[in-house]
């Protein structure tokens, strides 16, 4: 007789993307945190709560430890290896409490506002632990940077949640490989990923990483101001 239990692929099957990387990675190890919590009986806030106090404690130990890196006291690879083992498991679990609410039809209103919550929790502690990176490595780190880098961090959390909705748009619809690889820029687990690996390797260049991603995150923003205001006046 055949097994009725959803599997990994089940899970998979229900996700809701969020770039290239995501979906071959993130998503996958997603898949297999929902079969598993799914077969404890756990529900999908367990799972929400879960990737929060990870992304916390990862980010809060990247912040402890930003001194002593740039002292020379501790290794750098060693806290880049931290967090991106930490950031890339709380964001997979967060990948996976949306898939398990789907497939065992748990979700609710109020399980979606917590997700969203945490991920804006989760998402300031990242933003704080680059920010002291970067002071640490160069204590002369413009103070506007930092602000309007947190700023428009949260571009990308934003327009994804409205993308959510019934009156979802994009600005881009091509789904070829030339455009998804383009779009891996505004993939949170590839940038992540691309996050610490810098702190692993080149910590000096968080700086640098910050001016990317102010750029980036404020261009798209205005591009939406614009894309929007033009349909809303057609």
């Amino acid at each position: 007789m055949a097994d009725p239990r959803p599997s990994v692929a089940d899970f998979h099957r229900v996700n809701r993307g969020g770039g290239l990387f995501s979906e071959s990675i993130s998503q996958w190890l997603g898949a297999v945190f929902a079969l598993v919590a799914q077969r404890l009986g756990l529900r999908p806030t367990a799972l929400t709560i879960t990737n929060l106090v990870l992304g916390l404690a990862t980010s809060v130990t990247v912040v402890a430890l930003a001194g002593p890196v740039a002292d020379g006291d501790i290794p750098a690879w060693v806290v880049g290896l931290l967090a991106l083992i930490g950031w890339q498991v709380a964001y997979s679990l967060d990948c996976a409490d949306g898939q398990l609410a789907r497939v065992t039809g748990q979700g609710s209103a109020a399980g979606a506002r917590v997700d969203v919550l945490c991920d804006v929790a989760a998402q300031i502690a990242l933003v704080a632990a680059l920010a002291a990176t970067s002071v640490a490595q160069e204590p002369s780190t413009p103070t506007w940077l930092v602000a309007t880098f947190a700023g428009t961090w949260m571009v990308n959390l934003v327009t994804s949640v409205m993308q959510a909705g019934p009156n979802a748009a994009s600005m881009v619809t091509s789904t070829s490989l030339p455009v998804r690889l383009v779009k891996l820029i505004r993939d949170y687990g590839a940038v992540i990923f691309v996050a610490a690996l810098v702190l692993a390797v080149a910590p000096a260049l968080v700086l640098w990483v910050m001016v990317a991603f102010t750029l980036v995150n404020g261009g798209f923003l205005l591009a939406s101001i614009a894309f929007s205001a033009r349909a809303s006046l057609r």
